[in-house]
């Protein structure tokens, strides 16, 4: 049986009043991606950020490496490597500055960050202020951010998102090598064929509620496509 890196267990999230998130639970195995799949407002965003710890849960508990959140903060801390869906990046920061800023905050050595840059295609911007950046280079410095500290952990939330079809395909690609290397991802998407590509394991969300979930294989023997089980999950035909 594969080793349980996190685990989610009856999470819920309230705000104002409004139920954002409704007693999700869900297991992540070491090595294997996992994928959050739903439409805007499904609550996947609100999911992962819990899971990264920087949004409290209104009830339930998460687990990350036998850590608990709410207990040993700064050691669950070091699991997580995060990527949000985007970011404000400071006024006259080059690209190579702000991941030197990272990697000092992470205690990653300097030669590293020129490994990513060069990882994710930005070694030639790393001069360039991060401010000027397109938005799917922005994704692509974010990417870099996240996998500098080689965490235990890979959390991203949309990570797809401004990125042109080359960068598309070169995501999947970098996400498959970061899998061969034995890390654990748990990302968010809207795009079922990215999913279907390069996740192991699927959680479909709807108003918040875990309205599916299984491996790929699975739902391929079951439905024939992710597409048709996600339908399935909706009430869809």
């Amino acid at each position: 049986m594969d080793e349980i890196v996190a685990q989610v267990v009856n999470l819920s999230k309230t705000i104002k009043k409004q139920t954002i998130v409704q007693d999700i639970s869900f297991n992540i195995a070491s090595g294997n991606v996992l994928a959050l799949c739903g439409g805007n407002g499904a609550g996947k965003s609100t999911v992962l950020r819990m899971l990264a710890g920087i949004m409290q849960p209104t009830s339930g508990d998460i687990i990350v490496n036998n850590l608990r959140w709410s207990k040993e903060r700064k050691l669950f801390s070091q699991q997580i490597g995060y990527m949000p869906d985007d970011y404000q990046f400071n006024q006259g920061l080059t690209a190579e500055e702000a991941l030197s800023f990272w990697a000092a905050l992470r205690g990653v050595p300097k030669q590293r960050v020129q490994e990513v840059l060069t990882l994710v295609g930005l070694e030639d911007k790393r001069k360039v202020l991060v401010n000027t950046f397109s938005k799917g280079m922005r994704q692509r410095i974010l990417f870099a951010q996240a996998i500098l500290a080689k965490p235990p952990l890979l959390i991203m939330d949309e990570p797809t998102n401004g990125l042109d079809p080359f960068w598309m395909k070169e995501f999947v690609r970098l996400l498959k090598n970061i899998k061969q290397e034995g890390h654990t991802v748990a990302f968010s998407t809207h795009q079922l064929e990215i999913a279907d590509d390069v996740a192991d394991h699927i959680v479909f969300l709807n108003n918040g509620r875990n309205v599916g979930e299984g491996s790929i294989e699975h739902f391929r023997d079951k439905y024939g496509s992710t597409h048709a089980a996600f339908n399935h999950s909706l009430g869809l035909k």
